[in-house]
């Protein structure tokens, strides 16, 4: 990485990166590995604490079919947790990342709720997303599965959510030039009014308020940073145990995913996610810098692969190959041009510093 497709790289008096000492920090932030296990059961005891109220469930786990949703389900049903498996259906489902949640519902007896977004909405908000020449084409789906939660959780009664985020194969967070806010329903609202055509009836979402006001009832576990957590050896785990398939990259069960990831994002944008998640890897011990090399080396895409998915993509958002060509040339955008909700994250934090300052004072 250069600060070409990352202006925020800086580096110590001794040439160490701000991502590996933002990596050093998360991962002293974890529990000492020998104190791991009696923390996670702690946390395993929590969970099922505050799910005595709900007859069927204590928590939710949001799945996808990729391997971290995967393991993490396959860690729940070890500790005797009831879960309730989430899932937001945006249309790209790839057919083997349905085979592989259907084979975690039916190996777990964990039921499934599923949200499909309406394919004309969705269609309607990526193709705004691409004609507003911003980076993050996940943004509207990513918010969706947020929100999918929280209707889940409001639903049924569940305040505890596990998430499959680690430290150890995930680091701490992407380059801040490569993504946006995942909960920014202004800007998404406000890509599509200047460049949809359907009226968003049905898209899962929140006001502002509202969402604070639900998250606020939640609670977050990140299991999988208790765990000794090797990547390859999670993979054999779960596919002897729920016949899952790799799909040969990371979030790669999706279709439109897999074609972002893999083709848009560099060809447009000069970004390879590859370069972060094999970083990533490095950093943990899971791979060594020369592994990492050979990997990054090969084409991020089959040839093969790649055209088809292309085909399918172009004809299912109904482009044609001028319409991407021109989509792939045309100037880039940030999300800072358009509304987001960062105006009332300032409003809310410095209501909650007035706050705090006013009851200084009175006592």
């Amino acid at each position: 990485m250069d600060s070409t497709n990352d202006p925020d790289l800086q580096f110590n008096e001794i040439g160490v990166c701000n991502h590996c000492l933002n990596f050093e920090k998360a991962i002293k932030s974890l529990p000492e590995p020998s104190n791991r296990k009696k923390q996670l059961n702690q946390l395993i005891n929590e969970i099922k604490l505050n799910g005595k109220k709900n007859s069927k469930y204590d928590c939710i786990i949001g799945v996808s079919g990729g391997v971290d949703s995967t393991y993490l389900c396959y860690v729940a049903k070890e500790h005797g947790l009831r879960a309730l498996l989430v899932h937001c259906d945006n249309g790209w489902n790839s057919e083997l990342s349905v085979m592989n949640i259907q084979n975690i519902c039916k190996l777990t007896g964990y039921e499934l709720y599923t949200l499909v977004i309406d394919w004309e909405e969705m269609r309607d908000l990526q193709l705004s997303f691409m004609k507003a020449g911003v980076v993050d084409l996940e943004l509207p789906y990513d918010y969706a599965l947020t929100t999918t939660v929280y209707k889940a959780a409001k639903k049924y009664g569940i305040s505890s959510i596990l998430t499959g985020h680690n430290v150890i194969t995930e680091g701490s967070y992407l380059p801040q030039l490569w993504r946006h806010d995942k909960n920014d329903i202004l800007n998404i609202l406000d890509i599509h009014r200047q460049y949809g055509k359907v009226k968003l009836k049905t898209f899962p979402k929140y006001r502002f308020f509202t969402q604070i006001l639900i998250k606020r009832k939640l609670k977050y576990y990140f299991l999988l940073n208790y765990l000794e957590y090797n990547k390859e050896q999670v993979k054999d785990l779960i596919t002897k145990e729920f016949s899952w398939r790799d799909y040969g990259g990371k979030h790669y069960e999706n279709i439109f995913t897999r074609f972002y990831q893999g083709y848009i994002l560099k060809g447009k944008f000069g970004f390879d996610k590859r370069q972060f998640h094999l970083s990533v890897l490095v950093q943990s011990g899971q791979l060594s810098r020369e592994e990492a090399l050979r990997e990054y080396s090969k084409p991020a895409y089959d040839q093969k692969q790649l055209e088809e998915d292309k085909q399918y993509v172009l004809k299912k958002l109904g482009m044609s190959e001028e319409d991407f060509r021109n989509y792939m040339q045309a100037p880039t955008r940030k999300h800072q041009e358009f509304d987001s909700i960062k105006k009332y994250w300032d409003f809310y934090f410095s209501t909650i510093r007035g706050v705090k300052r006013v009851l200084r004072r009175s006592n």
